[in-house]
């Protein structure tokens, strides 16, 4: 299988090349149109910030390659907040493949800390043969539990909507994981989630087209 990384201005891009070769996936790391475009899977991961990464992307004209991909699409952590429409931090117009804006956290108590850090449980909102969520297949009913726990390191979030595939809560709940046509979305890190994080990503690589 052809597996691209989405190459751009962003961090922990190399925990998920890790995470692929741990599963016996070699994969390209790429900013090359024509790359993308013949992988089989893509992956868009990245801790970052906003602005920043998309004037990257736009410059390349890679936000119209990404929004028009066809093959599966994965976007991790801030790749999920660049696949929405627009973004709190920076005022930044994003790629557009959902139709939602990404918000900052605002405190509400004292103990509400800014980025979110650490592991927190997930509510998947599909139903375990549900084929469109192929991203949690194995995990409602292993030994790993209803509710997963994942590992979150961000300031900004998605709210629910439409497209939410899984709710994770802090401070408010939101989009823990979207997902529409081709494009699959986790704000959390498969790639640092453990076991848990493992299984997510080898769903992402074993998905029907």
């Amino acid at each position: 299988m052809n597996v691209a990384i989405v190459k751009y201005n962003a961090g922990n891009i190399y925990s998920v090349v890790n995470a692929l070769r741990r599963l016996g996936v070699e994969p390209l790391l790429t900013d090359d149109a024509e790359q993308l475009q013949r992988a089989d899977r893509v992956l868009f991961p990245g801790q970052g910030e906003a602005r920043g990464a998309m004037e990257y992307l736009k410059a390349r004209r890679l936000d119209e390659v990404i929004k028009n991909l066809t093959q599966p699409v994965l976007g991790i952590c801030i790749g999920q907040q660049l696949l929405c429409r627009h973004s709190e931090e920076g005022n930044t117009d994003c790629i557009g493949v959902f139709d939602v804006d990404v918000k900052r956290f605002q405190p509400k108590r004292h103990e509400d800390k800014v980025p979110c850090m650490g592991w927190n449980a997930i509510d998947v909102r599909c139903k375990m043969d549900d084929v469109k969520c192929g991203l949690f297949n194995g995990l409602q009913t292993s030994a790993i539990a209803l509710q997963p726990y994942v590992y979150f390191v961000h300031s900004y979030y998605v709210p629910v909507c439409d497209w939410t595939a899984a709710v994770a809560d802090y401070i408010q709940p939101y989009s823990a994981a979207m997902h529409k046509d081709n494009f699959y979305t986790c704000q959390f890190h498969p790639e640092k989630s453990g076991a848990v994080g493992e299984q997510i990503i080898k769903n992402f690589l074993d998905l029907s087209e």
